[in-house]
């Protein structure tokens, strides 16, 4: 329920957010640049060994903030700018039944901005994850884990202070070898989300 409404979120404010391509500034991004973010998705389980038997997955919500740390750096279709920051992510595991995990992780970003409406950019994220989980499925152990996350998106800018995204993440939790077992839980991360810079 919760994730159907974020979702008519998003389309209601994207139909209703005024673009037009006569007008359009390109988005003036510089080095002291905030960007706070609200992004949700679902995730989808990786069972990678015959080991992991559980199905582990559910609606994921993650406020971000970031703030630009370059100038554009390179001279081709890779010139781009880095940000850092951080990011909260509380995912509700629906199945195989419900429990909750909440981490908070650092964050690193590299965006392309070759383009000035759609700018493609590479994340890279890290931090203590929470969970429910433990005891209660054969991959996880311990309450206390960690979560890493790699991935790709594309911002589409529908003003100069306001962007529309979708990515992929993929995501990893485990308690980094401190209980067994431990073998971990590995899911795919498709969100969709907006940013607001100032």
């Amino acid at each position: 329920m919760l994730l159907r409404a974020f979702w008519l979120f998003l389309i209601v404010a994207a139909v209703t957010t005024p673009v037009q391509a006569a007008e359009f500034t390109a988005p003036q991004i510089t080095v002291g640049t905030q960007e706070v973010g609200l992004s949700a998705g679902y995730l989808l389980p990786h069972r990678l060994t015959d080991a992991h038997t559980t199905k582990q997955q559910g609606v994921a919500f993650m406020p971000s903030w970031m703030m630009t740390v370059t100038d554009p750096m390179g001279d081709s279709w890779y010139r781009g700018q880095v940000s850092l920051g951080a990011e909260v992510v509380y995912i509700q595991f629906q199945e195989p039944f419900l429990t909750h995990g909440m981490g908070f992780t650092p964050k690193i970003k590299y965006t392309f901005v070759a383009h000035d409406r759609i700018r493609p950019y590479a994340e890279f994220a890290g931090g203590p994850f929470w969970t429910d989980l433990a005891g209660k499925i054969p991959e996880e152990s311990s309450q206390f884990n960690f979560v890493l996350t790699a991935g790709f998106g594309c911002s589409f800018f529908l003003t100069p202070q306001t962007s529309f995204n979708i990515g992929y993440r993929f995501h990893h939790i485990s308690n980094a070898g401190t209980r067994y077992p431990n073998l971990g839980l590995n899911a795919s991360l498709p969100f969709g989300g907006f940013s607001f810079y100032f």
